[in-house]
């Protein structure tokens, strides 16, 4: 369980991120790339950052490819807009929960168009 400060701290960096990658990349590769989630361990030694891009899966490879490029610029920029002893080692990972949320949310649908076909029949039409 997340103490406050991880979660603070947490925050700070998702915040950070994305402004980071908004306004001080220039690499094309992070252009509409998202940061889901961070999670940072006790120590606050790693942050664990979770990333999308509005491509999807497509894009996932350069942009993971990118990331690892630009990780000293990004723990830079970090370690001056977050007041930290020590900024912590960020490591980042794709995140399939978009992509997933997608999939389940066609499935409802399909399961609503089912549920609403005109082959069920009505009580009055069994009279």
């Amino acid at each position: 369980m997340p103490t406050i400060r991880q979660k603070r701290v947490a925050d700070q960096i998702r915040s950070e991120l994305s402004d980071l990658f908004l306004r001080q990349t220039r690499d094309p590769r992070l252009g509409q790339v998202t940061v889901t989630d961070v999670t940072i361990d006790r120590d606050l030694a790693y942050a664990d950052v979770y990333v999308h891009a509005l491509a999807g899966e497509e894009r996932r490879s350069e942009v993971m490819d990118a990331l690892e490029h630009a990780k000293g610029f990004l723990r830079r920029g970090i370690g001056a807009r977050v007041r930290l002893r020590r900024t912590p080692e960020l490591r980042f990972f794709w995140d399939p929960s978009l992509a997933r949320g997608e999939r389940i949310a066609q499935l409802l649908d399909t399961l609503a168009v089912s549920a609403a076909s005109p082959e069920m029949n009505s009580p009055e039409e069994e009279e």
